[in-house]
């Protein structure tokens, strides 16, 4: 298909992810009070959508608690900003196996769980936006598999949209492109789809612009995309996104660094996404312009 650019963009700020990440610079935010805290800069720097994960306020651990993630939501939907609030549905999907020749039992760092407890602080917040990793990979590290069966991603995914949360479809690979479309031809996920590219994460799709394209173009053409690369390639997909026809993705969950040498916080790394968004002569949209792009409920603090 001919490609045309964005002109009208949105970014999405990943404030802090899940990764091990938390010891590597002072400011991947750790508290609840300090994602939201990081989430409202971000948003203020000019992001639509906060994309939000939470961990242990002492560790900086990743976890799936339900009181943090309340936390977030209710110190977000109360701030002086408005900004589109997107949890992620990724966690308690990992096993971490044994070794090559004992694989079971399972290691430390396993963290399986069912469908409705993976979804259950989607159902207590209600977000405008969760996450749907729509496929099973070798992740990063040794023996670590994250794992979403297509049981698993059907069950999930007919929670979001009963509960009126759209997936934000997490694209790995090209297989997981073709796995979404099957979910939208089932019915489990309404159509336009909302899907978010994902490239230099090993072992997924490397962050070449070849596969970059690939993955592009396997994303049908009523549907949004937003695309995002690991680490110092990160600002250059912000433009390659918008080229393509996209909108962008930073943050401290993808990037630490604004420069060589120079740790970056979520609102720098937004700022510099919106110099380079607007420098190419589009324009950043705000939260509610993507509300009504895809048909998203807001939904109000708790009296």
């Amino acid at each position: 298909m001919p490609l045309s650019m964005n002109r009208e963009v949105f970014i999405t700020a990943a404030v802090t992810g899940s990764g091990g990440t938390q010891d590597r610079s002072p400011h991947v935010p750790r508290s609840p009070q300090q994602i939201a805290e990081s989430a409202i800069a971000a948003a203020k720097a000019g992001a639509a959508v906060v994309h939000c994960h939470v961990r242990d306020p002492e560790t900086g651990v990743p976890s799936r608690d339900l009181g943090y993630y309340r936390e977030v939501t209710d110190r977000i939907r109360d701030a002086d900003v408005d900004v589109v609030l997107n949890l992620t549905a990724g966690m308690g999907g990992d096993i971490v196996f044994g070794g090559v020749e004992s694989p079971f039992p399972v290691a430390d760092g396993t963290d399986m769980i069912g469908a409705t407890e993976r979804v259950a602080h989607v159902a207590e917040c209600l977000p405008e936006i969760c996450t749907l990793d729509c496929g099973t990979m070798n992740f990063a590290e040794a023996d670590y598999v994250m794992t979403n069966t297509p049981g698993m991603l059907t069950a999930m995914g007919r929670m979001m949209t009963e509960l009126g949360v759209k997936p934000e479809i997490e694209a790995f690979d090209t297989g997981h492109l073709w796995y979404a479309k099957q979910l939208v031809a089932d019915d489990v996920l309404d159509s336009p789809a909302l899907v978010q590219l994902c490239m230099g994460v090993p072992w997924g799709a490397p962050d070449d612009l070849n596969t970059f394209m690939a993955m592009v173009h396997n994303v049908p053409d009523d549907w949004t995309f937003s695309a995002f690369a690991l680490g110092r390639n990160q600002m250059a997909y912000v433009a390659a996104a918008v080229l393509a026809g996209g909108n962008v993705r930073v943050g401290l969950e993808d990037n630490l660094w604004l420069a060589k040498g120079q740790l970056a916080t979520n609102a720098q790394l937004v700022e510099r996404a919106v110099t380079i968004i607007e420098n190419m002569g589009a324009r950043v949209i705000g939260p509610q312009e993507v509300r009504d792009k895809l048909g998203l409920t807001k939904r109000v603090p708790r009296g």
